[in-house]
C-alpha cells in the first residue's frame, strides 16, 4: 500500500460508524416499518457516508459504510456506464482495482481494464442489475479492454457488451472471441491471495478446465455461474478487522472441473419450472429496510462524505472540463429529467486525467 493509500484510509477511518448509528436510531426505526422496496431507498442515495470503512452483512443482503470511489479515469483503467453511479467501494476493493489494471496491461490486456458495477454510494439493494454487489466487494470487469484512446462518456453508456459464447450452440466459447489473453486475465484476478471467488460462465469455466496449463489449484476460485459471458465477477473475502462482513461458505478444494461443473451442461439448470395451474397468484416481495441487517437503517441517515474527498486516488490532478464535456452532461441529464424518483440518479463525471 502506498502512503498516499494509506493516508486516504487514515482519514476515512477518523469517523467512527458507532456514533453515526446512535445519533440516527429514531429516523432509523421509523424508515424499518416502511414496505418500501429497499433498492429504491438506496438506489436514490447519491454520496457515501463520512464513516469508517466497514462492509454490513453479506454479499447480497447488506450495505456499506464509508465506501470510497474509483476515478472514473485511470491511466490503466475506465469506468463504465456512469450514470449508474456505481463505482463505490470498500477501499480494499478500489485498491486491488488499481492493482489488477496495471497487471492486466502488463497480460497484454491493451491499455488497461474497463470496469463496469461494483456498488452503490452506502451498497444495499440495486434498482437493476444484480442480486449482490451490496457491501462493496463485488466488482465487474468487461470482457474488452479498455482502448488506447479513452472513451467519452456518452460511449461509455452506449457501448454494447461483447459476449464469449458462439450463441448458435449450447454453452460453447467462441473461439474467434476468446483467447489465451482472455484466460490469463481472469487467472490472475483469481490469482490476489484477497479474492474469494471469480465468477464466469460456465462455458468459460469449462473452456479453462481444458486449456488452463498454469497452477489447477486456483482454478477452485473459478465459478460458474449464470450469465457473466460477457464480463467476469471478483469478489473479494471480507478485509480483516470487520466483523459485521458475514462470509460466505469456503470454495470446495480441488480444480472444480467435476460433477459440480458438469451438472451445467444437463438439462436441469436450464428447465423451466413447472406451475401449479391451481395455485393462487403470489405477489412479489422485495426486499426491504427490515430485511438488512438493523445498522442499514442507521446508515441511510449518516451524513455524506463529499465526492472529491471520497474518490481513491485524489492526488492524481485532473484537467479543466471542455466545452464538450459540458455538452454531454447537460445531454445525459435532459434525457434523464423525466426519470421518476426511483431511479438511479445520474453523477456529474469527473473529468479525465492527464
Amino acid at each position: 500500500m502506498t502512503p498516499k493509500h494509506a493516508g486516504f484510509l487514515r482519514h476515512l477511518g477518523s469517523v467512527a460508524l458507532v456514533g453515526m448509528i446512535g445519533l440516527s436510531l429514531v429516523a432509523g426505526d421509523a424508515a424499518a416499518a416502511d414496505d418500501t422496496p429497499a433498492k429504491q431507498i438506496f438506489g436514490k442515495v447519491k454520496l457515501p457516508s463520512e464513516a469508517a470503512p466497514n462492509p454490513i452483512g453479506f454479499y447480497a443482503k447488506g450495505c456499506m459504510a464509508g465506501a470510497v470511489a474509483i476515478p472514473t479515469d485511470g491511466p490503466t483503467w475506465q469506468a463504465m456506464r456512469l450514470s449508474r453511479n456505481r463505482r463505490w467501494g470498500n477501499p480494499a476493493m478500489i485498491q486491488l482495482l488499481e492493482r489488477f489494471s496495471q497487471d492486466a496491461v502488463q497480460l497484454g490486456w491493451g491499455s488497461g481494464i474497463l470496469i463496469g458495477d461494483i456498488s452503490q454510494p452506502r451498497g444495499g439493494p440495486m434498482i437493476t442489475g444484480h442480486a449482490s454487489h451490496q457491501i462493496g466487494l463485488d466488482a465487474d470487469i468487461w470482457f474488452q479492454p479498455k482502448p488506447t484512446q479513452p472513451l467519452s462518456v456518452q460511449t461509455r453508456e452506449d457501448m454494447p457488451f461483447i459476449s464469449m459464447l458462439d450463441k448458435s450452440k449450447f454453452l460453447t466459447v467462441n473461439p474467434a472471441r476468446w483467447t489465451p489473453t482472455h484466460a490469463k486475465l481472469v487467472m490472475q484476478a483469481a490469482s490476489y491471495p484477497q479474492v474469494e471467488r471469480v465468477f464466469v460462465n460456465p462455458a468459460i469455466k469449462k473452456k479453462l478446465c481444458e486449456t488452463w496449463t498454469g497452477d489447477r489449484d486456483l482454478l477452485g476460485k473459478v465459478r460458474p455461474v449464470y450469465g457473466h459471458d460477457e464480463h467476469f465477477h471478483i469478489r473479494m473475502f471480507c478485509p480483516p478487522g470487520t466483523p459485521s462482513c458475514k462470509a460466505q461458505a469456503p470454495v470446495a478444494s480441488g480444480d472444480g472441473c467435476d460433477k459440480s461443473l458438469a451438472w451445467w451442461f444437463t438439462k436441469e439448470p436450464w428447465a423451466t419450472p413447472k406451475k401449479d395451474p391451481n395455485a393462487k397468484p403470489v405477489k412479489p416481495r422485495f426486499t426491504t429496510l427490515s430485511d438488512l441487517p438493523k445498522a442499514c437503517t442507521a446508515l441511510l441517515a449518516a451524513p455524506a462524505a463529499a465526492e472529491q474527498s471520497a474518490t481513491f486516488g485524489t492526488a492524481y490532478v485532473a484537467p479543466q472540463p471542455t466545452s464538450g464535456d459540458a455538452a454531454i452532461q447537460q445531454a445525459i441529464h435532459a434525457a434523464n429529467s423525466d426519470l421518476p424518483d426511483s431511479e438511479v440518479p445520474i453523477p456529474l463525471a469527473r473529468p479525465a486525467m492527464q
